[in-house]
């Protein structure tokens, strides 16, 4: 029998609007925001960037998972995996009993008709969504848009025989799904890069140099079975994982481009190479608008809010840190003490501990941003955590104060 799949909501919106509020919604927030995104108290004040917080995919998302679990009380509903990177959202649908499938004990052998699934905003591998089809789940798509923008761009270029070029992690969810699409004619292959230099490495071995044993042993985990980089890298396609830093995307696809160029010749460069900006647009908005911010406001430091393993996240902290001290926060309980912060360093995957982090001057200046996949309610405990620590006080919660 048939999967029956919902793509477009289950009609209950204005049913969850109320539960959602209440989980994520804040009212600082929007006050702050009527406030020219500032906020005063006492010896703080704090910059909010113009773009900031749940996009419009990851909304999207959650409000079809609280839609799911309404419109089906009585059934086992799961998730393939986290439906976002952040440890609050993900922990509140385990709350409403959503079991996700990566937990230990949980299993996609064990599913039937009565079962429904939910795939996350990152999209699953189409070996995965084959599998739950033949099972015959109820299936819940939450794949953004932005994701399915770049599936398209990375079928045809298999379709017209290129090899998708990736720039992302080979582990991150929305890269294997995306991976998995270069698959999909049975002809097509893949390459992931996750920065310049493993860009830099690959158009080395484009121009003619390198070991191809060397370059197969350390791209293994990061291609396509059976990658034949002197076969494979003569026609290539530049795709993303739509959360990398934009700037950084764009400059490794100039980087093949003129690989390509460099070794058969401007002539043959429409031939054999093609590129599409997949970067989402609200991934863009928000890089955008931290660059803004710190050139439009003198501040102390910078503090960033989101999931450790968010991709998004972690590369408006990259933004940040090049400007002005920089902080990454899970959650305001990383706000230990006025002494001490429990932040995750650029370019690091744990957590440290660092001390001496809050200027005692008798002004301070913050600035502020979160990841896309961070809710509002986050944020606006973070502010009034900041104003504690700041004015030694109870939070007066007040936007900005002339």
């Amino acid at each position: 029998m048939p999967s029956l799949i919902f793509r477009k909501g289950l009609d209950l919106k204005h049913e969850v609007a109320g539960a959602l509020r209440a989980s994520y919604h804040s009212d600082l927030i929007e006050a702050v925001k009527q406030a020219d995104f500032r906020y005063s108290s006492g010896r703080i004040t704090i910059h909010l960037a113009r773009e900031f917080g749940f996009c419009y995919g990851v909304d999207r998302a959650v409000d079809y998972a609280y839609q799911t679990r309404r419109r089906f009380p009585d059934r086992t509903v799961y998730l393939t995996g986290e439906i976002i990177h952040n440890p609050h959202v993900n922990a509140e649908l385990r709350a409403q009993g959503i079991r996700f499938l990566t937990d230990p004990g949980e299993s996609t052998e064990a599913l039937g008709p009565a079962d429904v699934v939910i795939l996350p905003a990152f999209g699953v591998t189409i070996e995965l969504l084959q599998s739950l089809e033949r099972r015959g789940c109820v299936l819940v798509d939450t794949t953004c848009g932005s994701v399915l923008n770049v599936w398209k761009n990375v079928r045809r270029y298999a379709e017209d025989g290129f090899t998708s070029i990736i720039h992302g992690k080979y582990r991150h969810e929305e890269t294997r799904a995306t991976a998995s699409q270069a698959l999909h004619s049975g002809a097509g292959h893949y390459l992931i890069v996750l920065d310049r230099q493993e860009a830099g490495l690959v158009c080395d071995y484009i121009r003619g140099n390198g070991s191809r044993d060397a370059f197969v042993d350390r791209f293994a985990p990061a291609s396509s079975p059976g990658f034949d980089p002197d076969r494979d890298l003569q026609r290539i396609g530049c795709a993303n994982q739509t959360t990398m830093l934009s700037s950084e995307s764009l400059e490794v696809g100039d980087m093949f481009r003129r690989a390509i160029e460099d070794r058969y010749g401007a002539a043959e460069l429409r031939a054999r190479f093609r590129a599409f900006d997949t970067i989402c647009s609200a991934t863009q908005d928000r890089q955008d608008a931290v660059r803004a911010l710190l050139d439009e406001q003198p501040v102390d430091l910078m503090l960033v809010i989101g999931g450790l393993n968010s991709s998004n996240t972690c590369n408006l902290a990259r933004i940040c840190a090049e400007r002005v001290t920089t902080y990454h926060i899970a959650d305001p309980q990383g706000l230990v003490s006025a002494r001490e912060i429990r932040h995750k360093p650029v370019g690091r995957t744990d957590e440290v501990v660092t001390s001496g982090w809050l200027p005692e001057a008798a002004a301070v200046r913050v600035g502020l941003t979160s990841g896309a996949s961070t809710p509002d309610n986050l944020v606006a405990a973070a502010i009034r955590r900041l104003d504690e620590l700041v004015n030694d006080a109870s939070p007066s919660c007040s936007p900005a104060r002339s």
